[in-house]
């Protein structure tokens, strides 16, 4: 089950594409994040998820929003897959111990070994403010969490 909204966001450090440690309350007090988990790179539904993201960069990722981007693959696929896509924001690996950030936010699905489609808004102050879990085969919206960043 997903954390609810209004929860306190589970903290967390996980290295990028590039190999860097980013923390999750190094954005607090600075900025609204968006928390995008997605199942595997290179595959059709999470390939076009994270372009759509892309090309929605603007709003996502400015002075006030942060978008982080999370699978359990390893930060050198994750560097072969931005660089791939142009994508020009943070994959961050949940590799090992495996999944263990999805599962703190309760979107690992256990028998298929990686997360499934959540995606939480997180405030400034470290809350969850809006979210919603996707099935594996469904991909999601932006204009739906674009919507709720900009009514924060």
């Amino acid at each position: 089950m997903a954390i609810e909204v209004g929860t306190q966001a589970p903290d967390f450090e996980l290295k990028n594409q590039h190999g860097e440690l980013v923390k999750l309350s190094d954005f607090q007090g600075e900025k609204n994040v968006v928390l995008v988990f997605y199942p595997f790179a290179f595959t059709g539904v999470c390939t076009g998820e994270v372009c759509a993201i892309q090309k929605e960069l603007p709003r996502l990722q400015n002075d006030s929003v942060q978008v982080l981007a999370v699978s359990v693959d390893s930060p050198f696929t994750l560097r072969v897959f931005a660089e791939q896509e142009n994508l020009a924001y943070p994959l961050l690996s949940d590799f090992w111990p495996h999944g263990d950030v999805a599962k703190a936010y309760g979107v690992f699905d256990e028998e298929k070994g990686c997360a499934v489609r959540g995606t939480f808004v997180i405030d400034k102050t470290g809350v969850v403010r809006w979210s919603i879990v996707n099935g594996l085969p469904d991909a999601r919206d932006e204009q739906a969490y674009l919507a709720a960043v900009d009514a924060l």
